[in-house]
């Protein structure tokens, strides 16, 4: 048992490294990959160089398009966003819409009296 504490701090950094390294090496591949502005000859182009020369193609990559990888996730974000309120507003909606029309159908038929259904009715209304 003779493995300095030093020792087992350089190899937690270098396991650290390793594990954020792959991530980097991740968060390329799947930028270059979801970008919809390069044909498939320049993915494939920047993928043989990542793959070839790992290191260098991932920083060159960086430096040459990294603005562009912030601005493409941004506005990826933002769409996920929108979609996911106008999913809400409309099954919120829908779902109100859906109660009232069950009420006044209610009501029509003779199963509640007015009072009932405007009590019901704000009740929905203030949901």
């Amino acid at each position: 048992m003779d493995y300095p504490l030093l020792n087992i701090f350089l190899t937690t950094m270098w396991v650290f490294l390793w594990i954020l390294w792959l991530f980097l090496l991740f968060r390329v591949f799947a930028d270059l990959f979801r970008d919809d502005s390069l044909n498939g000859w320049a993915k494939a182009g920047w993928t043989v160089f990542v793959l070839v020369l790992p290191f260098l193609g991932v920083f060159v990559y960086l430096v040459a398009r990294g603005r562009g990888m912030g601005m493409r996730e941004m506005r990826r974000a933002e769409k996920a966003e929108a979609d996911f309120r106008e999913f809400v507003r409309t099954t919120a909606t829908t779902g109100r819409a859906e109660e009232l029309e069950h009420l006044v159908e209610l009501k029509n038929h003779g199963d509640l009296t007015p009072e009932e259904y405007e009590r019901a009715k704000a009740k929905v209304l203030a949901a």
